[in-house]
């Protein structure tokens, strides 16, 4: 029985293989790589031939390295374009120009700029509360006046909050909140994979349908590429599902492909959202192992700060769709009064001059006075957010970040271990979560404040994508995110010291090294 069992594996493996061969996935890396082949290859060969290109070229790249050094750009953006440019000036040049200057990228900005001024006016400030903060904790109140200014979301009152320290919890709270929806149900993700979670998810959708409840499916392109059957955007709006996909991922250099729509918002009759790090794949609720144990966090949110999620997510909708909503619609219908602290959900966009995602961390970093705790999967962070990680350390705040143990994605975890010993040397405790993968993206400071959300401490997160949070202010929860970081402090996790550091291969010091100018581009 068993060498029967061992044949129908050799047997499974082959055909395993080719079907890896002639993916769609393999055949769209191809495609990327031809191109990228294909440029460097051709200028490559002029300018061997014709030596005068090497020279019109090289001029160029130092006309761009200018230009680069002098734009508003992170400095460590700068570097990683500035150093290819020195070492491969004629393929860096043509391929800057390729993903720097494309019509469609000015399109969809101009596009997100109107929608977001259109739907101002539908995201009134409450002036009694920002009264109340100003007189009550000015640090505070600066902050939400400047995600209310220069984000466009503020601050709500009457919303209770409930905190999911794992996946299962929020995917269980979840399919409770479907099945009582009446009016509507918002769903916007990075990934959809079709796997045991989201079939029990998509059920209860269909159903809903049919019983005339109105259901909007967004999904982004890439991150839902190769987990969704082919022209499954199709099949849904047969079933009465209305679908759309955020920036179909082509095959083909450019720009645009690196804005992914990387948040996670789920609103139901405008009365319940859910926001945090988890995704619709059964590695998230533990359903299918993939790297150890899943380790994600989420936030269930009832009252007045859900019509921020509803108007982000119709944002997002209409400048996909081109629609016009009539917004009034999807206001909440039950009127929470419960007296539970603060709460700001907010959005970050790649598309216009505010880092607000990380902007917001550097407040918490900045104003914290006993602890900042953070919960992360990618550690890159920027100068800016080195120093202010060790300034508040080297100042006697308590600051802990927790990485995976077990990393998904090798190439960024070297990059990650390289920044270990700068952070350890100032005076910041670094965990890893033993075992298995950290995907939560989670911050707490003193007691009184913590963001749950989708955003990394990666330039990916910070610059590029569309990526959405929700800041807690004296909410009741925060006493359960607390709870969940000690367990994770005493139990779960495991800090690195100086040894870890020291006893890594030579491989993977090596790797770090290389890696690490490149980060803003992985």
């Amino acid at each position: 029985m068993t060498d029967e069992i061992a044949k129908k594996k050799q047997k499974k493996k082959p055909k395993k293989l080719i079907n890896i061969i002639f993916s769609q996935r393999t055949t769209i890396i191809l495609l990327l790589a031809l191109q990228l082949l294909f440029i460097f290859v051709i200028f490559q060969s002029f300018a061997a031939n014709y030596a005068y290109l090497d020279v019109v070229f090289s001029t160029i790249a130092i006309v761009l390295a200018i230009y680069i050094l002098n734009s508003s750009e992170n400095p460590a953006y700068k570097l990683a374009w500035i150093v290819p440019l020195v070492i491969v000036p004629i393929f860096t040049v043509v391929l800057y120009l390729i993903l720097k200057n494309q019509f469609s990228t000015r399109k969809v900005r101009n596009q997100y700029a109107k929608k977001c001024a259109a739907t101002r006016p539908y995201l009134k400030t409450d002036k009694q509360i920002m009264s109340y903060l100003k007189e009550t904790d000015k640090e505070f109140y600066k902050l939400a006046k400047y995600v209310d200014i220069s984000g466009g979301y503020p601050i709500c009152g009457n919303t209770e909050v409930t905190y999911f320290p794992l996946g299962e919890d929020k995917f269980a709270a979840m399919l409770e909140e479907l099945k009582k929806a009446k009016d509507f149900i918002f769903m916007e993700y990075f990934i959809i994979d079709d796997g045991e979670m989201w079939q029990a998810i998509v059920e209860i959708l269909l159903e809903k349908a049919k019983q005339g409840v109105e259901v909007r499916l967004l999904y982004d392109g890439m991150g839902s590429q190769f987990t969704l059957p082919f022209r499954y955007k199709k099949k849904l709006t047969e079933q009465g599902v209305k679908c759309l996909v955020f920036n179909p991922f082509r095959p083909m250099l450019s720009s645009i492909q690196n804005n992914r729509d990387h948040r996670k918002i789920l609103v139901i009759d405008g009365n319940v959202a859910f926001n945090g790090g988890i995704n619709i794949a059964d590695e998230y609720i533990n359903r299918k192992e993939r790297f150890g144990h899943w380790k994600d966090t989420a936030v269930m949110l009832k009252g007045d700060g859900v019509w921020n999620f509803t108007m982000m997510f119709l944002q997002m909708w209409e400048v996909i769709s081109g629609d016009k909503t009539e917004y009034n619609m999807y206001r909440p219908t039950v009127k929470n009064t419960v007296n539970n602290g603060f709460v700001i959900p907010y959005g970050d966009s790649p598309l216009d001059d505010e880092n607000v995602g990380e902007l917001v961390y550097m407040d918490m970093i900045n104003n914290a006075k006993d602890y900042i705790y953070i919960s992360t999967p990618y550690l890159v962070p920027d100068h800016e957010m080195i120093t202010a990680l060790g300034y508040a350390a080297k100042s006697g705040v308590d600051v802990r970040i927790i990485t995976p143990e077990i990393p998904d994605k090798w190439y960024v975890s070297c990059i990650t271990k390289s920044f270990y010993s700068d952070l350890i040397a100032q005076g910041v405790k670094i965990y890893e979560y033993k075992g298995g993968f950290n995907h939560a993206k989670t911050f707490l400071s003193d007691d009184k404040s913590a963001v749950v959300g989708t955003i990394n401490l990666d330039y990916r997160s910070l610059y590029l994508h569309f990526e959405c949070a929700t800041y807690l202010y004296k909410t009741s929860c925060i006493k359960d995110i607390r709870a969940d970081f000690d367990d994770l402090f005493a139990n779960r996790c495991h800090q690195i010291t100086h040894d870890d550091i020291n006893n890594r291969s030579a491989w993977g010091k090596f790797m770090s090294v290389v890696l690490r100018p490149f980060a803003p581009l992985l």
